[in-house]
């Protein structure tokens, strides 16, 4: 069972510069208080630790059994404190008093900041399906917040909660343990009250540069951990962290209708989503494309690619058409897209780049008996089935992905000719006997 006292964990400590054995023998000094070191390895080069003081690694060692770091902390409260920091008389304990008044309620963390500067305290909605995390700022002062930033803070939480997490002591701390609260519904009671932290001399340009490379790349570890695409930061700015024009897409080869992101519970990251709209579309919107259009005017959050029809009779006015059409040959335009003829069947796509293969899908359709449209090559999907041509002529305009596109002038009715009477009120997954909406 757990015993009364606070473990300190010093989590930080991968810079050359640290000042972890000062900071452990500061804290270590408080009645009972016990300090760990977690790190992947022990810290290098070799710190003089203070008596009582254990290393505690991390990283998995073929050598030795599997790290449990939940077994190596024995009391309730448990405290995530930077580098630099000193211990504050009886500050600890006052944490540990506000959190155990606040246990009825969703705060799960009480911070305190680590000097004079204070963190931002923020609002934070992770939302996976989307692969997003929006970040908003909320006021400063002693308040509930949903996440920390922009200054060091030490976190005190209880150990059981803690150890609930996936993650209890991924770097960088502070924004771990904010997504992960997020995502649980916790709050996070940031105090009046400060630890004091150490006099260190200016790092050097070179160490000031270390620095930042070891945030970022702490930074982008996580939201690879987390699977987060997008961050929407408090002034609104997007940061992207997915695929663009010159890397793979998000996903492989599509099997059974059914991307593999679909099956964990997730759509479309949202920078293939971009890449989609940023290709562009002309003639008529097709099959799911168009329900998005008509459902959303966007593309469906968890469609992998847009389908456009045209006339047959019109590839040769297209350039980039006429040009793969006559070599059977792949074709680079000059914004870095590649037109190519599809290998599944009479239809063509355009890729996003030769890198990153979103695409659009381009259906060449021509009249057929009795004013029908056909396609050469049907690939068993709902929407291939043959149609008036009176749906296409005169074209009609919908509202997709930030543009006015072509579309069948009736949608609705095109739509539900294709895929039954209430296809747009009843979205659902494109192989529904793989994985349902």
């Amino acid at each position: 069972a757990a015993v009364a006292g606070v473990t300190v964990i010093l989590r930080d400590t991968d810079s050359p510069e640290h000042d972890v054995a000062a900071t452990a023998r500061s804290f270590s000094a408080l009645p009972g208080v016990s300090v760990l070191v977690a790190a992947e390895v022990a810290p290098y080069p070799p710190v003089p630790l203070p008596a009582g003081v254990a290393v505690l690694a991390l990283r998995p060692e073929p050598q030795r059994s599997p790290p449990r770091p939940e077994l190596a902390v024995r009391t309730r409260h448990v405290a995530l404190v930077p580098d630099g920091a000193r211990a504050a008389p009886g500050l600890l304990r006052r944490m540990r008093d506000v959190l155990e008044a606040a246990a009825a309620t969703e705060v799960k963390v009480v911070a305190a900041a680590v000097g004079r500067r204070r963190p931002r305290c923020l609002e934070v909605e992770v939302d996976i399906k989307a692969w997003t995390g929006d970040q908003q700022g909320a006021q400063q002062g002693p308040q509930r917040c949903g996440a920390l930033d922009g200054a060091p803070a030490v976190l005190l939480l209880r150990t059981r909660d803690l150890f609930s997490l996936p993650f209890p002591l991924t770097v960088p701390v502070v924004t771990s343990l904010s997504l992960q609260a997020s995502l649980r519904g916790w709050r996070l009671l940031l105090l009046p009250d400060s630890f004091p932290l150490a006099p260190r001399p200016p790092p050097s340009p070179h160490g000031q540069w270390r620095a930042r490379q070891s945030l970022q790349s702490q930074h982008r570890a996580l939201l690879d951990l987390f699977g987060l695409k997008l961050e929407v930061l408090p002034d609104g700015q997007r940061r992207w962290h997915g695929c663009a024009k010159d890397t793979p897409r998000c996903f492989g080869t599509v099997l059974a209708q059914t991307p593999r992101y679909l099956l964990s519970g997730r759509w479309t990251p949202p920078c293939c989503l971009r890449a989609l709209r940023a290709a562009g579309v002309r003639h008529w919107l097709e099959g799911g494309s168009l329900l998005g259009a008509v459902r959303l005017g966007d593309i469906i959050p968890w469609d992998y690619d847009v389908d456009v029809g045209l006339y047959l009779e019109d590839v040769p006015k297209c350039r980039w058409l006429a040009a793969v059409a006559a070599s059977g040959r792949p074709v680079e335009d000059p914004g870095g897209f590649l037109w190519e003829k599809a290998a599944e069947g009479e239809f063509f796509r355009v890729h996003f780049s030769r890198s990153n293969r979103l695409h659009v899908d381009l259906w060449p359709f021509r009249p057929g008996h009795r004013g029908m449209m056909t396609k050469d090559t049907w690939l068993g999907h709902a929407q291939d089935v043959e149609f008036p041509e009176s749906f296409v002529v005169p074209l009609g305009t919908v509202t997709f992905a930030g543009v006015a596109a072509k579309a069948p002038n009736d949608p609705r009715a095109f739509l539900e000719f294709k895929f039954g009477p209430g296809a747009v009120e009843r979205p659902e997954y494109p192989n529904p006997q793989v994985r349902r909406l």
